[in-house]
């Protein structure tokens, strides 16, 4: 945890957007962390915490074997807050009644305002109506003793309630999510006038304090990094090299699956920009060799992992001498990698997401980003002085482009597949909406189509565009270009790219956590 003079934890239940809650206190210049409700014991003993919140998930007060929040949290004199199914646990949990309705609510509803209380302080005023995002199937229906009802929906007759006397507060509405206009708010007010917070946690602060654990944890030790050419790995790089200089040597494993011209931009970032000591090795040829006859993605992937790690094992051995391997981690990694149902996952990130550090190279870790969000990251990234153009590219897939070229990986399969993606890129950048979309990327797909060319005939592959938008990165839609837009980057792809006669443009819409192409 940051050296945070005061914090927030959020105890999760298991909600798919758990992760919002802490980026929204984040925001708000808070430091805040998620632990999940088995492990909250523990983590309610740690020092700094200013208040609590309780999050949403999938279970059922009303099960006999509910999770429950440690009784502790209500007697500590700290401010709680409860969201969906944290509300309705703190109720029950307190002496109310929760029950399972026959009114569901998902989605948009409204709110109607019946008082107001500090949560609302500026926000919402009594006898508004505000529009919140619902997801429940149980409902309070009985206030434990202190609890007055501040907010109330068609579905939901107990859906805001606060005891202010002991700052408990419970909404039956994610406040968290986007559609929540003014959620963020909400849990702003909660942070700073209700716990107290200053408000003062930012990345400057958090470099400082980063770079004081580095030199603290790895004294006079060598460090290896990973470097993948990613923004995670890179924010990692310069961060360890400004912490340590030139005990940090950096090993750039070069796939063969970069986007156009990227392996060159960072060789020539790290050595020539930030003078950092680093190897460039080209192994190409043997992931593509290994990738010729995969099909299936998640056998790319795990293809993909072991043989970096191989290769990363091999010029560790090289350079000898090494303590400790620095890798990119970032929090919702550490999250994910302790399921709300489940313990401690064993496997640990590699640049690929796949795949395991072996124990055989006796490596300790330095993780440094791994109390971050991958917006926190790029705040880092400038805070370090790393250029725009990098901190601020769209989020790309450990495994690179052999999973945006469906089918076994060749060559010339690549080559096309690149030129085109960079071409897609090109006219998104030329027309100013780069920064106005997500994700952007092209997919050859593993089809080909008759097609006349000119006087010729040919059978050449299609190519899928595919743009999107996203806040949190939790959701996507697709993003809207206008038809003259897509006639143009089209009419290029297919005059200067051999090997493609055919562009379509995806419109799907992706649920949480499914924005790449798999």
């Amino acid at each position: 945890m940051a050296q945070a003079q005061e914090w927030i934890l959020v105890i999760d239940f298991g909600s798919q957007v758990t992760q919002l809650i802490a980026r929204r206190v984040r925001e708000a210049g808070v430091y805040c962390e998620i632990v999940p409700f088995q492990s909250a014991q523990a983590a309610l003993e740690r020092p700094g915490i200013a208040g609590i919140i309780l999050s949403g998930g999938p279970a059922s007060v009303t099960w006999d074997e509910a999770p429950r929040a440690p009784r502790r949290v209500f007697e500590m004199g700290l401010p709680v807050l409860g969201i969906c199914y944290g509300q309705q646990t703190m109720v029950a949990q307190l002496g109310g009644e929760v029950e399972t309705s026959e009114h569901q609510e998902f989605g948009r509803a409204f709110l109607e305002v019946v008082a107001g209380c500090a949560l609302f302080d500026g926000v919402w005023q009594a006898g508004e109506k505000h529009q919140v995002w619902m997801s429940h199937g149980d409902r309070v229906m009985r206030l434990p003793e202190g609890f007055e009802v501040v907010g109330r929906s068609e579905g939901a007759p107990f859906a805001a309630i606060a005891d202010e006397r002991r700052h408990f507060y419970g909404v039956q509405f994610h406040p968290e999510v986007v559609h929540t206009p003014d959620g963020h708010r909400l849990l702003r007010n909660f942070a700073l006038n209700i716990c107290g917070c200053a408000g003062d946690w930012s990345m400057r602060s958090f470099k400082e304090e980063a770079i004081e654990r580095i030199r603290a944890q790895v004294g006079d030790a060598k460090v290896i990094c990973g470097l993948s050419g990613g923004v995670d790995s890179s924010v990692t790089a310069v961060l360890l090299h400004e912490a340590i200089g030139d005990q940090l040597q950096c090993v750039f494993v070069d796939t063969g699956l970069m986007r156009l011209g990227e392996a060159e931009e960072v060789v020539s970032l790290f050595r020539d920009h930030y003078n950092i000591p680093l190897i460039h090795v080209d192994a190409a040829e043997e992931f593509i060799g290994k990738l010729e006859d995969v099909s299936d993605p998640e056998a790319k992937r795990k293809i993909i992992g072991a043989t970096f790690i191989d290769v990363f094992e091999r010029e560790a051995k090289k350079i000898g001498g090494a303590e400790f391997l620095a890798q990119g981690t970032l929090y919702p990694d550490v999250i994910e990698s302790v399921s709300f149902t489940g313990g401690p996952s064993v496997t640990i990130k590699s640049h690929h997401n796949v795949g395991g550090l072996p124990e055989r190279m006796n490596l300790k870790l330095v993780e440094p980003l791994r109390e971050l969000f991958k917006d926190e990251v790029r705040a880092l990234g400038r805070e370090l002085g790393l250029p725009e153009s990098f901190v601020g590219r769209h989020p790309f897939p450990g495994p690179g482009l052999a999973i945006r070229l469906p089918g076994g990986v060749t060559r010339e399969k690549l080559e096309i597949l690149r030129k085109a993606d960079a071409i897609y890129l090109d006219e998104i950048r030329k027309a100013g909406l780069y920064d106005a979309i997500w994700q952007a990327f092209a997919v050859l797909l593993p089809v080909q189509s008759v097609g006349v060319m000119g006087d010729a005939r040919t059978y050449e592959y299609v190519c899928a565009l595919r743009a999107v938008t996203s806040v949190d990165g939790m959701t996507a839609d697709w993003f809207h270009f206008d038809h003259d837009f897509l006639a143009a980057v089209s009419t290029r792809i297919i005059n200067e790219v051999r090997g493609i006669n055919r562009v379509v443009y995806d419109i799907t819409s992706k649920p949480p956590g499914t924005i790449e192409w798999e």
